[in-house]
């Protein structure tokens, strides 16, 4: 008996996101909120809008408590030369592959945008009042201001998926 598997949507050719630019944490917490107010949200990747702005509130709380996988030695030696100041200040490109174990932890499973978007909020807050901030897994050693600028241009490729239907 055959079993019927979901056609992944290839996001690198995704067309109709979002334009956002963020500045602050604040600015991400306001985009999710008016999502929340949204009648219907029409997402453009494969991921529902609750798995969308959880793995958003993940990624602060990882950058907190820090991750349980890191990119390969090479890349980590490598990144943080060549594109570092890139992933801070320019948009993030769509269609980045998790490896089996970061999909594992960074992947939400099925979860209400309203539970993520809680979630989302409560991440924000703890990040403008804890000052700890753990090595990106890529990247390494970053600033409190250098994780919210990649918070910021994590986010804008995240949401930009996820368009409100009035």
């Amino acid at each position: 008996m055959a079993t019927a598997t979901a056609t992944l949507v290839d996001t690198t050719k995704v067309t109709g996101r979002r334009p956002l630019h963020f500045n602050t944490l604040a600015d991400i917490a306001a985009d999710v909120e008016q999502l929340t107010k949204a009648r219907d949200i029409r997402t453009l990747g494969n991921w529902s809008a609750g798995q969308v702005v959880q793995h958003v509130a993940t990624t602060m709380n990882k950058s907190i408590d820090g991750f349980n996988f890191r990119v390969p030695w090479p890349i980590r030696l490598v990144l943080p030369l060549l594109l570092k100041r890139r992933f801070l200040t320019q948009t993030m490109s769509p269609g980045f592959k998790l490896s089996g174990k970061a999909e594992a932890e960074m992947v939400s499973p099925p979860i209400s945008l309203e539970d993520a978007a809680r979630n989302l909020r409560e991440a924000v807050a703890r990040l403008q009042r804890e000052s700890k901030r753990e090595p990106h897994p890529a990247l390494g050693k970053l600033t409190a201001e250098e994780w919210e600028q990649l918070h910021c241009r994590h986010s804008e490729l995240h949401l930009s998926f996820l368009l409100p239907v009035s």
